[in-house]
């Protein structure tokens, strides 16, 4: 079966470190035209750390939203650097929360984004932690993080405290995984 949607042409309309945006001339099957902008962005790893009937969460000030949030430690490679997505979790788990795992079980990926962004993530479960030194980026100076158990972050998701949709789906797949 063909692609049910064709690149004609591509004009790049922004670069950043961070993103790129362009926008694509496509055609469909039956010859219509149109355009769509596709958001290019890094893929990143995301990390659950559970311990103790819990979950240990980072909350930082997210600038587009002008307000702290609660989400489970991720990030991806800064630039220059590159690895495996599991040295990518295990790289993030350290620097946002000092936290070490004895265990990191990867229980999925997801895209971000996919309507319009190529951007995935993987997910693992790290277990078995022992704390250790923090090593925030000079982005992440106001980060905190701390342990919630797990109840009381099932109810932080129900009332709009954990507003993260990637942690959500990492929950999620948490879920499925047990």
């Amino acid at each position: 079966m063909s692609e049910p949607i064709r690149t004609v042409g591509s004009v790049e309309v922004f670069a950043s470190p961070w993103m790129r945006l362009r926008n694509d001339e496509i055609e469909y099957l039956d010859g219509t035209r149109s355009q769509f902008a596709v958001v290019e962005r890094q893929n990143f790893a995301l990390v659950v750390p559970y311990s103790d009937g819990g979950f240990w969460l980072v909350q930082q000030y997210r600038y587009p939203l002008g307000r702290r949030t609660w989400e489970f430690p991720q990030g991806a490679w800064p630039t220059g650097h590159s690895g495996t997505p599991e040295e990518l979790a295990t790289a993030e788990l350290a620097e946002e929360t000092g936290l070490r795992a004895g265990s990191l079980t990867h229980i999925g990926q997801l895209y971000a984004s996919l309507g319009y962004c190529t951007q995935h993530f993987d997910v693992y479960l790290a277990t078995d932690l022992t704390e250790g030194e923090t090593n925030l980026e000079h982005t992440e100076a106001d980060m905190v993080h701390e342990f919630v158990p797990e109840a009381r972050l099932r109810e932080m998701v129900r009332a709009g405290e954990f507003p993260d949709s990637h942690s959500v789906a990492a929950l999620a797949l948490l879920d499925l995984a047990r």
